[in-house]
């Protein structure tokens, strides 16, 4: 739980230099694994990233990978457990 707080921190520090500084914005935009790394957020390698920016009009839902064998018989419960212990970065 610690270390999610953390990433979230920096998360939203990322997210208050980007509404501050365009090129920054632009760089995470285009190399979100760069600027990630560079914060001190590690990133996995071999996974490609993708950062958009919502707009008031539009916002982005992100599906994330199903969970292996044996999760979703466990049951919502379960799977809401595990949801809520990952961190997808998104608003």
């Amino acid at each position: 739980m610690a270390e999610q707080n953390e990433l979230q921190k920096k998360w939203a520090k990322i997210v208050a230099k980007s509404w501050a500084d365009e090129d920054y914005k632009q760089r995470l935009l285009n190399d979100p694994a760069a600027v990630m790394k560079e914060e001190g957020i590690d990133m996995p390698e071999g996974v490609k990233f993708k950062c958009v920016e919502a707009t008031e009009k539009q916002a982005w839902l992100v599906l994330p990978p199903k969970p292996g064998k044996g999760c979703i018989e466990a049951g919502e419960e379960r799977l809401a457990a595990i949801l809520s212990s990952c961190c997808y970065m998104c608003s």
